[in-house]
């Protein structure tokens, strides 16, 4: 029997609807210009897609110019409804969502069986939107490719880049890392704060960031550890928070956008 993981934001945090979740993200990406340089990583936002859309789409149309090329992507995201110790896979053989279902790549999750950090526990995914929210962007860019979602827990950068390392592949695999940035600041804090974290991240340096600057920190810095090992630099290629976007500037979320090549 199959077993489909269902999506669990859809008509919340973007529209549930194919033909309007569609135009959405064509639109979103349609204001990009195109860019021939492919990344190897990049590190995308998670909130609604009024808010962080935009954001999310200054990384994205980078990605649709390698769209036959890349077939597998390792998505890594936080976890907002689940406490647990390391990284957390899905039984799953496919993730649903509008835009048509995307197949689990389980011999990469066999791969992964090996490390202790790593389990299956499907209670981590089932309500977290982290990993789903870049679900529709990926079917819009890439036109074919399987997926290794991670969900991540209480664990350490290092083991996090440990999993990063053995999923890092060729130009086939792409690595995406959610996470938003700081969370209900005032406008000019929140981009004072985000303008450091953009800095740590530019600096590869995973120490830098807490918990208060980014969400995902911990699988934004295991990605930190493993694009130092390979010798990436990493870019910041869009800055704004939800007062850019779509919302009050008394308290905003901050979401950056960052290519490591």
């Amino acid at each position: 029997m199959t077993n489909v993981r269902k999506p669990a934001v859809a008509g919340m945090f973007y529209p549930g609807d194919h033909d309007e979740l569609a135009a959405m993200v064509q639109g979103f990406l349609n204001d990009v210009p195109m860019s021939p340089d492919l990344p190897k990583a990049v590190i995308a936002p998670h909130a609604g897609y009024i808010y962080s859309g935009p954001v999310a789409a200054s990384i994205y149309a980078r990605i649709a110019t390698a769209r036959d090329r890349i077939k597998r992507v390792v998505l890594l995201g936080p976890s907002h409804r689940v406490a647990f110790q390391g990284v957390a896979a899905s039984s799953a053989d496919y993730f649903d969502t509008p835009l048509g279902k995307i197949r689990i790549d389980k011999q990469a999750l066999h791969d992964l069986s090996g490390l202790p950090q790593v389990q299956i526990l499907d209670e981590a995914h089932v309500q977290e939107h982290s990993l789903e929210v870049h679900l529709p962007f990926l079917l819009t860019v890439i036109d074919d490719f399987q997926l290794v979602p991670l969900v991540v827990g209480d664990v350490n950068y290092s083991e996090v880049a440990e999993v990063i390392e053995q999923l890092w592949g060729g130009d086939e695999t792409l690595i995406v890392v959610s996470s938003d940035l700081s969370h209900y600041h005032d406008y000019r804090t929140a981009q004072m704060m985000d303008r450091q974290t953009s800095d740590a991240i530019e600096a590869l340096d995973a120490d830098a960031i807490s918990y208060d600057q980014a969400c995902g920190r911990v699988p934004v810095g295991g990605l930190l550890l493993a694009a130092r090992q390979h010798g990436l630099r990493a870019h910041t290629l869009d800055l704004r928070n939800s007062g850019d976007t779509a919302g009050a500037r008394d308290s905003v979320v901050g979401y950056g956008a960052y290519a490591f090549q």
